[in-house]
């Protein structure tokens, strides 16, 4: 505790004695400070006991002891000092009048008792006071460092920082969603705290930021080093922090961002030990794999999973898939095995998992945003996503993930199935600019042919290979006799210059049907 006007009464060696403002002893003193101005009120900075003689005062005038007193008690002075037996043998009855009428605490100060021995006092019990909050301080950040080596994660430190600053604690990871909170109920409060937690994210780590509610006092400090934010501490309290919590929360601020680095740095070599894996696993070699994956991917392997390849011209943009993955894995508790591979991602995740959903989900938010100018394009992440593997067939996984992702890219899709791809059309992979332009090339000499009124060799040869060269039932969805559609299709080869007999031609004559742009009438 600071020193307070109670403790300088109690004070046996200055032998205050009160006059006045006996209900306002409790106040804290900052310092004490002796002036004999008759307006010493510039000088003060609020929080101080003015010493005083009354060597300028007229301190038997009413009217001026009145504009003093209430002139000291708006700047914010806590107290006042009166020697007796220096200017005056007693403290004058308008001055105590005074400090009674605007609630100053008035004190009494002995001829024996020298302004520099109470100012002595007060600078002692603030350095006291300063020292236990140092050492309590320090007493925090060791508990704090314990907990933070004890590898249980984040919860035991959150719970001695909670009990710390009598109030709560709670960690945020770098999307804004509450990892830990302490007490278990503080996780409520601190997810409605959500909106904050973003806009303290928008701004260069070390950030901080204090809100303040009907509720408690909360304040949010950012995590990590330079300009990205890892995470968010929150700390809610019923009044301002105290030096001491202030050390602990400095403390817990420090030990979760190396422990967010030391993460990162593992993190990494996680991802090389996943690279041989998934370079084990393509070989064909599913026991060495496994061998090599351990406790730390083991489990992956023992389930369905999937393999996606996300591609982006922006790593900035593949990193926010990524970080939305790990988010979801995390909160789930699921594994996942992500390699960069340049401008791609290749990721093994749990099949029908949280991160595969955190895939599906980033990927429909960014097809239902707004069109993009084409110079950001390349910002977008195009996914492909295998159908459901196992450890022998990652081989056949990654290259259903490249077609899907080949196919994502032409049609300007977020993301790709390749169960889509086995479960509907051929037609649909074909629809992009080269093959339309092949198939109007393709047919643009019959649809010229018919524009100038000579027959109808589009639709009968449409008519034909539906009824996969069965004449009669072709001319009679025609309407016309057998022996003109044949020789409609003797004209189709005319103009073509090429064979119905061929399978491959009429292959292609029917897809570029279903393909070609018919030209404007």
């Amino acid at each position: 505790m600071p020193p307070t006007l109670a403790s300088l009464v109690q004070h046996s060696a200055l032998k205050l004695t009160v006059r006045a403002g006996a209900d306002r002893l409790d106040t804290p003193v900052r310092w004490a400070h002796a002036s004999e101005l008759a307006d010493p009120v510039p000088y003060m900075e609020g929080g101080e006991l003015l010493l005083v003689t009354a060597t300028n005062l007229d301190a038997e005038n009413p009217e001026v002891m009145r504009r003093y007193v209430r002139r000291l008690a708006g700047a914010g002075v806590v107290g006042l000092g009166f020697a007796v037996g220096v200017t005056y043998d007693d403290v004058p009855q308008p001055l105590v009048d005074a400090a009674e009428e605007a609630g100053l605490p008035l004190l009494e100060v002995p001829r024996r008792t020298p302004f520099l021995a109470i100012a002595k006092a007060v600078s002692s019990e603030i350095a006291a006071d300063q020292y236990r909050a140092v050492t309590a301080g320090f007493e925090a950040q060791r508990e704090l460092t314990r907990a933070a080596l004890a590898g249980d994660g984040p919860a035991e430190l959150l719970t001695r920082l909670a009990a710390t600053v009598d109030g709560w604690a709670a960690l945020y990871d770098a999307s804004g969603a509450v990892v830990a909170a302490a007490p278990d109920w503080a996780a409520r409060r601190a997810a409605r705290l959500t909106a904050d937690v973003e806009r303290l994210r928008e701004r260069p780590a070390p950030a901080s930021v204090v809100v303040g509610d009907t509720e408690d006092r909360v304040e949010l400090q950012s995590l990590g080093t330079g300009r990205r934010v890892r995470g968010a501490l929150a700390v809610g309290t019923g009044a301002a922090l105290g030096t001491a919590e202030r050390y602990a929360v400095h403390s817990a601020v420090a030990l979760l961002t190396l422990t967010t680095a030391r993460s990162r740095s593992l993190q990494g070599a996680e991802q090389r030990l996943g690279a041989a894996v998934l370079r084990m696993l393509l070989a064909g070699q599913p026991d060495h794999a496994r061998g090599v994956a351990g406790d730390l991917y083991g489990g992956l392997l023992d389930a369905p999973f999937r393999l996606l390849i996300a591609e982006a011209a922006d790593p900035s943009t593949t990193a926010q898939l990524t970080e939305a993955m790990e988010t979801a894995a995390a909160r789930s508790g699921e594994t996942l095995l992500m390699v960069p591979e340049g401008e791609r991602l290749v990721v093994l995740a749990a099949d029908g998992g949280h991160a595969v959903a955190a895939v599906a989900a980033y990927a429909e938010a960014q097809e239902a945003a707004p069109p993009r100018e084409p110079s950001t394009q390349d910002a977008e992440v195009v996914v492909g996503l295998s159908a459901p593997a196992g450890p022998i067939a990652v081989s056949a996984a990654y290259k259903q993930a490249e077609q899907a992702l080949s196919v994502a890219r032409r049609r300007g899709r977020a993301l790709v199935e390749h169960e889509e791809l086995a479960a509907g059309s051929v037609l649909p992979l074909l629809a992009d600019d080269a093959v339309r332009a092949f198939a109007d090339g393709m047919l643009r000499a019959l649809y010229e042919h018919d524009a100038k009124g000579r027959g109808d060799l589009v639709a009968s040869l449409r008519a034909w290979l539906s009824h996969h060269g069965q004449w009669d039932a072709a001319a009679a969805d025609l309407g016309v006799h057998r022996h003109t559609l044949r020789y409609r299709m003797r004209r189709v080869e005319e103009i073509l210059g090429r064979s119905l007999d061929d399978p491959d031609v009429r292959m292609e004559l029917w897809l570029a049907l279903k393909i070609a742009s018919p030209p404007a009438p």
